[in-house]
């Protein structure tokens, strides 16, 4: 399932973006939860404090308080791999867009014409890469890990922990389990208590 958030000031243009989002996860035949924000500060407390984790989010650059760009940076610490496409009226924050690592930009002009091209580009390239990741979901979090990221797996009590160059993820498996779940040839037991 991919969740989606989208988050503009502007209360009608964020429900036209969210039709939008949602017409293009049915178009991909994608299950997906679009979420939406007029409020820079509650996306981010949602990501940064609450855990919730988004896939793709659409971003307005001009908003009150924090701008989409401080934002943007602020959120690629929690969400190293989320999509974001910035939606603007302002051609003159693309460059710096970039050094953010955006995936797309989109003018406001443009948004009919454009944005639904640039969520389905994002859906499809996250639905590729949902396969090579290691979900963990429990009651209060959802936590997905790209197999790229695993440097082991060891045996940790009655839990699993999953060790990567951001930290350490533990999820209450035996190592067969988290084995069997990665269903991966790059994955091996090195010995009983470790993969």
């Amino acid at each position: 399932m991919i969740h989606i958030a989208v988050c503009d000031d502007d209360m009608s243009a964020a429900e036209k973006n969210r039709e939008m989002a949602k017409a293009c996860l049915r178009r991909c035949g994608c299950g997906g939860k679009v979420s939406v924000y007029t409020d820079s500060r509650s996306l981010l407390c949602d990501i940064a404090e609450d855990g919730i984790f988004f896939d793709l989010i659409l971003l307005d650059i001009e908003m009150p308080g924090e701008n989409g760009m401080e934002l943007a940076g602020h959120i690629r610490p929690f969400l190293p791999d989320v999509k974001i496409i910035f939606i603007t009226s302002h051609l003159e924050y693309a460059i710096d867009a970039y050094e953010l690592s955006i995936f797309r930009y989109v003018p406001k002009e443009e948004v009919k014409e454009r944005l639904p091209a640039a969520i389905e580009d994002a859906v499809r390239l996250i639905s590729l890469e949902e396969g090579r990741v290691y979900t963990i979901q429990t009651s209060s979090r959802l936590q997905k890990i790209p197999y790229r990221d695993i440097f082991y797996i060891e045996r940790d009590g009655k839990n699993a922990s999953i060790v990567t160059a951001s930290g350490i993820s533990k999820v209450r498996r035996s190592l067969q389990q988290v084995y069997e779940e990665l269903d991966a040839q790059e994955f091996i037991f090195i010995d009983r208590g470790c993969i």
